[in-house]
């Protein structure tokens, strides 16, 4: 098991990315005083780099470098575990998952399987509506270069009739695919906008 580390304090502060978190959660990382609760809550703490209560208040400090780079904002399961403990009803689930964003946006993805999971996810439900999980894993595999990781377990899984060898057939498919294009869309704009 990996040790958490140390709160490694850089002497700048980040003012920018303090407001730029905020403005991408909609919360007010200010108001966390660090009770503890979210952390005390986190089923994942174990393999965090960092507790999640140490990510909020290294993103009071404007420490960008460290929380962007940190591999606890990919190991999040945004179970709302945190959220729903918050003496100060801060969403910290959210605010993990602009993290995610930004931490993508600076090209700073510590997780980089994860970032590979999620891209495949999505990728397959704007195709077919829905996720299909029998051409999930093995396109996943073969993308993080472990194309044999589970193998052995298709077999029984595809047996037991648990999964379809094809995707099923979504009605609104269509409207699925608008949904991606538009915020491909918004997002290609914003870039746009910032540069």
């Amino acid at each position: 098991m990996e040790r958490l580390h140390t709160l490694a304090i850089q002497t700048t502060r980040n003012d920018e990315f303090i407001r730029e978190v905020e403005k991408a959660s909609g919360q007010h990382i200010s108001q966390c005083y660090q009770c503890g609760n979210c952390s005390a809550s986190c089923a994942y703490t174990y393999v965090y780099d960092y507790p999640v209560n140490q990510i909020m208040r290294l993103v009071q400090l404007g420490q960008k470098d460290v929380v962007l780079s940190s591999k606890s904002i990919w190991l999040c399961a945004t179970c709302q575990a945190c959220t729903t403990r918050c003496p100060c009803n801060i969403d910290v689930a959210k605010v993990m998952e602009s993290l995610r964003i930004l931490s993508r946006q600076d090209k700073k993805v510590s997780e980089h399987d994860i970032q590979l999971f999620y891209d495949e996810f999505l990728r397959l439900v704007k195709r077919f509506g829905r996720v299909f999980e029998t051409g999930l894993l093995p396109l996943f595999s073969v993308k993080a270069g472990k194309p044999f990781t589970d193998v052995d377990l298709a077999p029984r899984v595809l047996m037991k009739g648990k999964l379809g060898l094809l995707p099923h057939k979504v009605k609104g498919q269509r409207h699925v695919a608008e949904i991606f294009d538009r915020f491909e869309a918004y997002g290609k704009k914003s870039d746009r906008d910032k540069g």
